[in-house]
């Protein structure tokens, strides 16, 4: 796959968003939405799958990543943008309607996607992070409330300018460990339970002794070069925006997911965890009317299609052939 041309500026929700495309001009629209830290370059071994079942592939940079607009405002940073970011790409390709595909906070952009704009969505497939509508409090709150004595990423994110001089001091060391310590291939006990609220991200993590077999030399170069830049602080702003979500969309109350789903996750993410005593995958099926796949894969952590391309590969196309 050709990483250095193929991209294509799409204007969206008064942004621009950089996209990677590529696959059938005339088939079927498939966009494929990444997540926290990373860039389009984490579906680099799905395109060439899509490619070959006949779709047109469009990948973008959230934005505040890579090529893509990176507002300053907090609140550009909000659910509700990224989702007209979406729908503004389908619009772009004046399509009626696309497979969304999308990977820890690009799951959450596309589940809601088809949640609010069903017409819109032909069919949506989630990576680590199982769907779950509006509840009574943000998640921010409930964060708050589970995490209240011990460390918790996302409420060390919710300071800005904290996390950044921290995780921009190094950032290839940043995504290193990172990616290594929400890979499959981390000791189970690297995250200490009783961590103070206080501490920072990572000091206490190490750095593998080498690469883990599903990130090479070339993949944390590439993912490197798209933080030098701007850093981590735009893409962490997504972070900061979870109370104005619960704010802004009330019509994901109670709200279920009609359209064709499908849901994979790796067995060692922690994402699956986060809520004490809930079973987070079992919560999502009752707002889930016509979940068609659902896998949880063994020894895999939270970046599944990079770590078990694969497998992930063979649900994501036994999932289109049956559209």
């Amino acid at each position: 796959m050709n990483i250095d041309g193929n991209f294509v500026t799409v204007p969206t929700n008064d942004i621009k968003l950089r996209c990677f495309e590529s696959g059938n001009s005339t088939g079927q629209l498939v966009i494929l939405v990444h997540g926290w830290p990373e860039s389009w370059y984490s579906w680099r071994h799905q395109i060439e799958l899509l490619e070959k079942l006949g779709f047109l592939v469009v990948a973008p940079d959230v934005r505040g990543y890579g090529g893509s607009y990176k507002p300053t405002r907090l609140s550009d940073y909000s659910m509700e943008n990224l989702i007209k970011d979406t729908v503004g790409i389908i619009d772009f390709y004046q399509r009626d309607s696309s497979i969304l595909i999308g990977h820890d906070w690009g799951a959450p952009i596309v589940w809601n996607t088809a949640a609010i704009y069903p017409d819109r969505v032909t069919a949506v497939v989630g990576l680590s992070v199982p769907y779950y509508p509006r509840g009574k409090v943000s998640s921010l709150d409930l964060w708050k409330s589970i995490y209240k004595d011990r460390f918790f990423y996302q409420l060390y994110f919710q300071e800005p300018g904290k996390a950044e001089k921290e995780l921009d001091k190094d950032i290839r060391l940043s995504l290193l460990k990172i990616y290594y310590s929400g890979s499959g291939d981390a000791p189970n006990d690297m995250f200490s339970s009783k961590k103070s609220p206080l501490a920072d991200m990572l000091s206490d993590i190490p750095s593998p002794n080498q690469l883990p077999n599903w990130l090479t030399k070339t993949d944390l170069d590439y993912y490197t070069s798209q933080f030098i830049e701007h850093g981590f602080g735009p893409s962490l702003n997504r972070y900061r925006c979870q109370t104005k979500d619960w704010q802004e969309l009330t019509q994901l109350t109670n709200a279920k997911i009609d359209v064709p789903s499908c849901f994979i996750a790796g067995e060692k993410d922690r994402v699956l965890k986060f809520v004490p005593n809930v079973d987070l995958i079992e919560h999502m099926r009752p707002w889930m009317t016509d979940l068609r796949i659902c896998k949880i894969l063994k020894n895999i952590g939270h970046w599944v299609q990079q770590e078990s391309p694969e497998v992930v590969n063979s649900h994501i196309k036994e999932f289109m052939l049956h559209l």
